[in-house]
């Protein structure tokens, strides 16, 4: 798996912070890591962007170093394509992203390819998305979902979306776990895989983002399971903070 496409769901979900929990994880396990942002919205040119993000956490001391790389950076927070177009400063578009991601995978163990917001959001004038990215690379995607209520149809449209374009979904990592999980999200933890129909890979605490790099970096590789060079379990994970079904009509994570 040298290129390894992450997409969200939708905006906020955590999508940074488990691109940085996988990179993280990699640098665990001795391999060489590289982040690509193809288009970074909403920063100023002198503030660091999302592959920045990535590499301060997964890169502590003890952690290895992340090679970043970022196409294209646009002003306002909006999709890439209309931010592109108001800033009057080039668009990027798949075919730029997937060359990119081919030339860091020659030096590179592992190349994360970080979109912006969800998967069908707009590069460029033409309608190039992450979804082209991945499927010009033959990359897996590995989807970023919310946890509580809501969350199971927009990650069944994006797998769904992914699989009408000949894209493999490895998996779904919540990016961000609750501390005090409700019942919707206790119940997703069955309920996601069955949604995405690829399996549940990770759950990433809320607040991870907050810690110390080091901090962040030791516990990654228990956050992610170990397709992800982690060692999450979610039959584990699932026993512990799932809602079991009715009496009588079997457990609740399969």
């Amino acid at each position: 798996m040298p290129v390894l496409v992450v997409t969200g769901t939708g905006t906020e979900v955590g999508k940074t912070v488990v691109t940085a929990a996988v990179a993280a994880a990699a640098l665990a396990r001795g391999r060489t890591v590289a982040v690509l942002k193809p288009a970074q919205t909403g920063v100023a040119p002198d503030e660091p962007g999302d592959a920045a993000e990535v590499a301060r956490l997964a890169g502590g001391p003890g952690g290895g170093s992340v090679t970043v790389v970022e196409l294209a950076r646009f002003p306002e927070p909006l999709a890439p394509a209309t931010a592109a177009r108001r800033s009057g400063l080039a668009p990027v578009s798949p075919d730029e992203v997937a060359d990119a991601a081919l030339k860091l995978a020659v030096e590179h163990d592992l190349v994360l390819v970080e979109g912006a917001g969800g998967l069908l959001v707009r590069f460029d004038a033409a309608g190039g998305t992450l979804a082209d990215v991945a499927r010009l690379l033959g990359a897996p995607v590995l989807v970023v979902a919310a946890a509580g209520l809501g969350t199971l149809n927009v990650t069944a449209l994006t797998t769904e979306a992914l699989r009408a374009r000949g894209v493999n979904p490895l998996g779904v990592v919540i990016g961000s776990w609750p501390d005090g999980p409700d019942l919707a999200a206790r119940c997703n933890l069955a309920d996601l895989p069955e949604s995405a129909g690829a399996p549940l890979l990770g759950a990433v605490p809320a607040g991870a983002g907050a810690l110390d790099p080091a901090d962040f970096g030791a516990r990654a590789p228990g956050w992610l399971a170990p397709e992800l060079d982690g060692r999450w379990d979610a039959a584990a994970f699932g026993a512990r903070f799932g809602a079991g079904l009715p009496r009588g009509t079997g457990p609740s994570v399969r």
